[in-house]
C-alpha cells in the first residue's frame, strides 16, 4: 500500500464512524450557506466543518452499522470502481443536483435551494446503499 492509499484508508476508517457519516450527510446543507450569505466566515466554517469531519472520529468498534459498510464500500469502490460503474452516473447526478442547488442559493432561490438539496441528499442515501450492497459483497465473498 502506498502512501496516498494508506492517507486514503485512515481517513476512510474514521470517517466510516456513524457519527462522522450522519452528521456529514445531515450537514449537506451546509454547502449551500456560502453561496447563500456571500460572507467569507460561512465559507470559512463549511470549509472548516467538512475538511475535520472525516477525522474527529474514531474508527468504528464495528463494521455493522449502515453507515459504517457504506463509507467502507465507498473506499472500496473508489479503489475498484469497476465493481459497480454505474456509480460513476450516479454520483456525477448527485453533483450536479448539488450544484444546481449552489447556484439557486447564490440567487436565493429558496424553492430550488431546497429541493436541489434534499435530492442531493436521497441521492447519497441511495447510492450509501448500493455502497453498502457492495460492501457486504465483498465481505462476503471474501
Amino acid at each position: 500500500m502506498n502512501r496516498s492509499q494508506y492517507l486514503r484508508h485512515r481517513m476512510f476508517a474514521r470517517h466510516a464512524h456513524p457519527v462522522s457519516a450522519w452528521s456529514r450527510l445531515l450537514t449537506t446543507p451546509l454547502v449551500v450557506a456560502p453561496f447563500w450569505t456571500r460572507r467569507a466566515d460561512v465559507t470559512a466554517g463549511v470549509l472548516v466543518w467538512f475538511a475535520i469531519n472525516p477525522i474527529i472520529t474514531p474508527e468504528p468498534a464495528d463494521r455493522r452499522s449502515f453507515a459504517t459498510r457504506a463509507i467502507l464500500g465507498e473506499e472500496r469502490w473508489l479503489a475498484r470502481p469497476a465493481l459497480d460503474p454505474t456509480m460513476i452516473a450516479l454520483n456525477a447526478v448527485g453533483a450536479g443536483v448539488l450544484a444546481g442547488s449552489m447556484l439557486a442559493a447564490r440567487h436565493r432561490r429558496k424553492v430550488p435551494t431546497t429541493l436541489g438539496v434534499a435530492a442531493a441528499m436521497a441521492l447519497t442515501l441511495y447510492g450509501w446503499r448500493r455502497y453498502a450492497a457492495l460492501y457486504d459483497r465483498d465481505r462476503n465473498a471474501a
